[in-house]
């Protein structure tokens, strides 16, 4: 464990970067079999086993569909590898950042309901006033907090130590465990109600409070990837609404899609279904959550997110009206920035909280021992998702991540033009 102990100094900046990365398509470079031939199902099948062995991940579950049907969706690998449960489609698992595209659904469901629309400023939404301290005269809007446009950007110590906290009852005395505590901070705790949590970090007065959550910069001006303003944002909607955000989630985009094994709520969660997250295969994650849980706290498994990246895919069609008139799904997925507004190579431009990079509707994520990832074409022809249990934040392993995910990817484009 002595080499783990001098990744974790720099896995606090790890983390946020890889948030900020993991939509990035280009190819990883590969040690693995590069895919070929791929025309069937089997064809695809046996890659993707393959491909899980070689580069050693624990458990995985790739879903593809193709207009209307989902023409392959298997898992491969374990949810726990000391207890050989294999990793299946209805295996929980947490979705980390891909969290962010409910928020985004979340959005366009409270445009649609009338609470508010891309261009109000948020302080005629809140109980507390909350300004960008060195651009005090300059609004904040909607349209800022869901296009990472905000001026709000992360603090690393702060979200890491004070956003993850690990689940009562679970063992922190494991090396990988007294590390998570005693090297970054993370507490042993119940979860911390979000208005709480968002109070301590965006009220002047609260004990998270810091002048390095905002950049000097104009709301519009300048993208910088931050989980703290879409949290910020999902506490909007559980203002306005009246709701706590998990439930307005579950009412409106969960339930309304049979995702009935999925939700925000930590403690509604299956956890003896649920993967275990790990580190590597001889270190299991302890369970943990986030107090900020909007921006990467879905928990769900590859039977509900099929039903997800089916209606993604009709309402980029135009042809979707389960969470709401096919207007706002238009809303949901229309470039929202000026051309150069997002950094060059990473994406092109930005809906509500989904990127838009070479013809393609995309989001990533990377939580420790979770990586996933979502994509699907502008027009909805096709789609494709990735889960998975392996970690993508540690040095070493978001390099392996990023070979498996660039490879997945390859093996599915190239079925879908066999197809």
């Amino acid at each position: 464990m002595i080499t783990l102990t001098k990744q974790i100094t720099c896995l606090a900046l790890i983390i946020l970067s890889l948030l900020t990365s993991c939509t990035n398509n280009d190819d990883a470079a590969s040690s693995s079999p590069l895919p070929q031939n791929i025309v069937t199902t089997d064809d695809l099948s046996s890659y993707l086993e393959n491909l899980g062995n070689s580069i050693d991940v624990p458990g995985f579950s790739v879903n593809v569909s193709l207009g209307n049907n989902k023409v392959f969706q298997e898992s491969f690998g374990y949810a726990n590898i000391a207890n050989r449960i294999p990793y299946t489609n209805q295996t929980l698992n947490n979705l980390a950042s891909v969290s962010k595209t409910f928020v985004g659904a979340a959005t366009a469901k409270a445009i649609a309901q009338g609470y508010f629309n891309l261009e109000t400023n948020i302080n005629d939404l809140l109980p507390i006033p909350i300004i960008n301290p060195k651009q005090p005269g300059s609004d904040i809007k909607i349209k800022h907090l869901v296009t990472h446009t905000s001026g709000i950007v992360d603090v690393p110590s702060t979200y890491i130590a004070s956003n993850y906290y690990i689940l009562l009852g679970e063992d922190i005395t494991t090396p990988l465990a007294s590390i998570l505590v005693n090297d970054l901070g993370i507490q042993q705790m119940d979860q911390v109600d979000l208005e709480d949590y968002v109070s301590e970090i965006f009220d002047e007065n609260g004990e998270l409070y810091s002048l390095d959550n905002y950049l000097d910069a104009a709301p519009g001006d300048t993208w910088a990837y931050s989980n703290d303003a879409v949290t910020l944002l999902g506490y909007i909607i559980e203002y306005v609404s009246g709701q706590s955000f998990d439930e307005y989630v579950a009412n409106y985009i969960l339930n309304p899609l049979q995702m009935t094994n999925s939700t925000f709520d930590v403690n509604a969660v299956d956890f003896q279904n649920m993967a275990t997250q790990y580190y590597d295969a001889n270190a299991p994650f302890p369970r943990y959550a986030n107090h900020g849980y909007v921006e990467g706290g879905l928990y769900s498994n590859s039977d509900d997110m099929s039903n997800y990246l089916l209606d993604m895919m009709k309402g980029a069609r135009g042809e979707a009206s389960v969470l709401f008139p096919s207007n706002y799904y238009d809303l949901l997925f229309t470039e929202q920035l000026a051309h150069g507004v997002v950094p060059t190579g990473f994406a092109e431009n930005h809906g509500l909280l989904w990127y838009i990079k070479e013809g393609s509707l995309i989001h990533g994520g990377n939580s420790l021992g979770v990586s996933t990832h979502i994509q699907l074409n502008q027009d909805g022809t096709s789609g494709f998702f990735i889960i998975s249990n392996m970690d993508g934040t540690f040095t070493g392993n978001e390099s392996k991540w990023e070979e498996l995910k660039s490879l997945i990817t390859q093996a599915i484009q190239e079925y879908i033009s066999n197809n």
